[in-house]
């Protein structure tokens, strides 16, 4: 009997031990309403890329989607009592029923507001069955519209079988008067289709059918509008009815509210405290599900342009979790239900973690490059590396600052200095700037940096109320700041060295070595140092000079590599650092396919860097869903590269810590590369873009390069006043902008901006 006992202990002890990993990743308790993972419910489909309510946009939130996403149809009834999926009571945005019935149009009052345009209930399901349905947002694309006619609640439903739904039915009392009956309605669907929840605005209809679904499976959701809006069958205001929960309870089930109820911001977005409705709806046993969350419009900037992070603000903030939550991109919530929830944020990443993180100019999405502030946030959020690219001053201080003209990072046009604009052929292929070594260090103090900006649209300004914030580094602070922060190196980005060289008489290769000299980094192997330059004849001067790492970047896209190229290229570089591009071409902002650098380039025992990464929507290709953990993603599991440069690392920290990562067959399908090329397949024939022309390909004189010249002591040294400086090509009137159009942008080019994604 002991031998019996020790084995059923034996046996109990390893269960315990080989589940406990699984246990550790489950058992943490949601704080929903049932203590279950929240549900991702897809409006429309994924309405965020395709037309809202297509078949194609349930089909696509079918693949990138929890297996248990809810599909939400806003139901609108025809003439003759049909209900279609369509986004709004008009047609006129989402159909092209303004070209089908064109001058048709009706007036009508809608909730005691006259309301002019092409409603649904003025025609039958016959008339609107060739009208096709169109993209209602202009920050997504286009390309899509036409692909999908309208179509009835049962034929999507038949089209995506056993799946969950929701009808949303906005305007009961509309319909009414119009001798359409929404009841009736329901009635029919629940005969042929099982139908989860039924929202909607309006009390009388909620409470008109709540004694029918007393017992059914089916819940009811009272949706809240706008606070101020009046609720028509009450009229009282929403935010009226917000405060009086328990009425609320008698005929529903819970509440739909848009995320603003939860969390709202402040007159510049900036997040205020989050409000009390969840944790009171909850006391009242009402579940709670959030809506309007997307990833291709402006939202808080506590959030960095990541649509992720806002969703997990609503579901892991350690107070509350809602319990849905309603999106046109349903891609980003399930990733955060399924895979970013409930991490241990304090655990540290192996060793082997992919990618490796290298700041651009720190963390300077989130305050200006190469201050102070961006280094340490980029440290804060886990960067391997951070980077210093190097820029000389007319004294001869290396420092570190984005680019060697001013103007792109730095308020010098604002400042007494902007009568040193110039124009060099040599440098900033020939644009006219301010330069660093036109000015002394102690000029370049006295400068603000400014956050950049990388769109040109107000509504994607970055970080507001710090843009300006943060001071510049000399080279050697820069090394000193980095020796004992946790990270795994720094990154030195030398530019334009041969032209410093020649023709203002600095070696910035020299520079550099005395400032690594100076700080200990020769006699030091805890820190890694990576030399990167688009010039092989510094990473020459540097492979014969120290055991540094080196990184040579290519400043253009290429679609392949001469075996010879890359041969020589080894001689000089550990690494090479090539665009995005470069790995998923693309055309009009779609991927057009994929090239196989990245594994050619590592045959030759070289690592490949990828940049540059950024979370603003316009900086992905549209396959990416507008998620740049969906594009990081791809970049590392799809085509393998070993690190990447961004805006961001907090972003790519976060993923490389995700909880799918080594989930191997198990894998769900939305935290999977995504194919290159596919969305091109779903596109008319019209809406193709057109086709590039092949990328070029790196060749053997790309990569042969004169050795560096000797620093000429006969140079004209510019001044403090720049009255040696080279002789301006062109020039601008002090106080003024360098680039005065910028001010003239009109709200129309704006708006031709986001949708080009420029």
């Amino acid at each position: 009997m002991a031998i019996l006992r020790f084995l059923f202990l034996f046996l109990f002890l390893l269960v315990t031990v080989l589940t406990s990993g699984a246990a550790n990743s489950t058992t943490i308790p949601w704080r929903t309403l049932s203590g279950n993972a929240p549900i991702v419910i897809a409006k429309g489909g994924f309405s965020g890329l395709f037309p809202d309510s297509s078949l194609t946009a349930y089909k696509a939130a079918v693949l990138t989607s929890l297996t248990d996403v809810i599909f939400c149809f806003d139901v609108q009834l025809t003439k003759d009592g049909f209900g279609i999926c369509a986004p709004d009571l008009l047609l006129d945005n989402c159909t092209d029923i303004a070209t089908a019935f064109n001058g048709h149009q009706k007036n009508y009052p809608v909730n005691g507001v006259p309301v002019n345009g092409y409603f649904s209930v003025d025609y039958t399901l016959k008339d609107l069955s060739n009208l096709y349905l169109k993209q209602v947002v202009l920050s997504c694309p286009f390309e899509f519209d036409g692909i999908n006619s309208i179509s009835t609640v049962e034929e999507i439903a038949q089209e995506i079988k056993s799946r969950r739904f929701w009808l949303n039915i906005q305007h009961d009392l509309f319909f009414a008067q119009h001798n359409l009956s929404v009841r009736s309605f329901v009635s029919s669907v629940l005969r042929r289709v099982i139908i989860d929840y039924i929202s909607s605005p309006e009390v009388g209809f909620l409470k008109s059918i709540a004694a029918r679904f007393k017992k059914s499976r089916t819940k009811l959701i009272f949706r809240f509008l706008g606070t101020d809006n009046p609720e028509p069958s009450t009229n009282q205001t929403y935010a009226t009815l917000l405060k009086n929960l328990t009425f609320i309870k008698t005929f529903t089930s819970g509440i739909l509210i848009p995320k603003y109820y939860i969390w709202s911001t402040d007159s510049n977005q900036y997040l205020l405290p989050h409000s009390s409705v969840v944790l009171d709806a909850h006391r009242e046993r009402l579940e709670v599900y959030a809506s309007n969350f997307e990833n291709d419009v402006p939202f808080s900037y506590n959030y960095s342009y990541d649509p992720l992070a806002e969703s997990l603000s609503y579901i892991d903030n350690g107070d509350f979790s809602v319990d849905g939550l309603v999106t046109g991109f349903p891609i980003t919530p399930s990733e955060a239900i399924g895979c970013f929830a409930h991490i241990n944020i304090s655990s540290s990443d192996s060793e082997d973690a992919k990618p490796v993180i290298i700041s651009h100019n720190g963390a300077s999405g989130i305050y200006a490059g190469s201050t102070d502030l961006a280094y340490q946030q980029a440290v804060s959020d886990g960067a391997d590396i951070i980077d210093c690219s190097v820029q000389m001053t007319s004294d001869g201080v290396p420092i570190c600052v984005n680019s060697v003209d001013l103007v792109d990072g730095t308020t010098v046009v604002q400042s007494p200095f902007n009568t040193r604009l110039s124009s060099i052929p040599e440098i900033h292929g020939g644009a006219s700037g301010i330069f660093t070594f036109i000015l002394t260090w102690s000029e370049i103090k006295s400068l603000n940096p400014l956050i950049s900006n990388p769109y040109l649209i107000s509504a994607l300004k970055r970080n507001p109320a710090y843009a300006t914030t943060g001071i510049f580094m000399m080279l050697v602070d820069f090394l000193t700041f980095a020796k004992d922060k946790p990270i795994a190196g720094i990154l030195i980005n030398i530019e334009n060295a041969a032209y410093l060289a020649e023709k203002q008489g600095f070696s910035i290769t020299d520079s550099v070595l005395d400032a690594l000299s100076q700080t200990g980094y020769n006699n030091q192997t805890r820190l890694g140092v990576m030399v990167q330059s688009t010039n092989i004849s510094v990473l020459s001067k540097f492979k014969q000079l120290t055991n540094y790492k080196r990184m040579y970047m290519l400043d253009e896209s290429i679609g392949d590599a001469l075996n010879s190229s890359l041969q020589d290229n080894k001689q000089y570089a550990d690494s090479v650092a090539i665009k995005k591009f470069s790995i998923y071409p693309t055309s009009k902002s779609f991927m057009t396919g994929s090239t196989d650098l990245v594994a050619k380039i590592q045959s030759f025992g070289l690592s490949v860097y990828v940049y540059l990464f950024r979370n603003e929507f316009m900086s992905q290709a549209w396959d990416f869903f507008s998620d740049p953990t969906v594009e990081i993603n791809s970049y590392v599991q799809g085509a393998g590269v070993d690190g990447i440069f961004t805006d961001f690392p907090g972003t790519a920290r976060r993923y490389r810590r995700n909880a799918c990562l080594n989930m191997g067959k198990q894998k769900p399908d939305f935290m999977k590369p995504v194919e290159p090329g596919s969305l091109l397949q779903v596109m008319t024939a019209e809406t193709l873009p057109p086709i590039q022309a092949p990328l070029p390909i790196l060749k053997d004189s790309d990569v042969d390069e004169l050795p560096l010249p000797a620093v000429s002591v006969s140079s004209p040294r510019p001044s403090a006043g720049g009255g040696n400086a080279p002789a301006p090509t062109s020039s601008t009137p002090s106080g003024q902008p360098r680039n005065g159009a910028a001010s003239m942008i009109t709200c129309l080019a704006i708006l031709l901006l986001v949708s080009l994604r420029i």
